[in-house]
């Protein structure tokens, strides 16, 4: 048995980021399913089909559901979706966070959901543009 994945996004992000992961990765580790929030949506009609989509993420060990940018409509929908016993819900997903979750499907949920909090703040990195070309090797005067 393994945890899945919900990722509850704006628009298409959260498939569009599955994809890329799968791309990278070749293919999906964990079961992963995203639910698109579009403005004018009708919020009973999302919550069922993301009710839908836990039953079908959760062979056993749970679901971690990953939301967009706290405190928006698809995060309050994770946020409900995740009263559920058998869930956990971290804000502000990103590529870097979707890579360390799916770089560990042997974790169980509570383990698992703190990887994606750190992979998602550890993937966070302010870059000067300038020290990186010197530090490469590149750019150097």
């Amino acid at each position: 048995m393994s945890v899945g994945v919900l990722v509850v996004t704006h628009n298409r992000l959260g498939e569009e980021l599955i994809a890329i992961v799968e791309d990278i990765m070749a293919g999906q580790p964990l079961a992963c399913a995203s639910l698109a929030v579009r403005s004018g949506d009708d919020l009973r009609a999302l919550m069922a089909r993301g009710h839908e989509q836990l039953a079908g993420l959760d062979r056993g060990d749970g679901v971690l559901i990953l939301a967009d940018a706290f405190g928006s409509t698809p995060s309050n929908i994770a946020v409900r979706l995740g009263r559920d016993a058998r869930t956990a819900v971290v804000s502000g997903v990103n590529l870097p966070m979707l890579l360390r979750v799916m770089n560990y499907p042997e974790l169980d949920l509570a383990d698992l959901s703190e990887r994606a909090y750190s992979g998602g703040r550890d993937g966070v990195i302010r870059v000067d543009p300038a020290a990186s070309q010197r530090a490469d090797g590149t750019g150097q005067r």
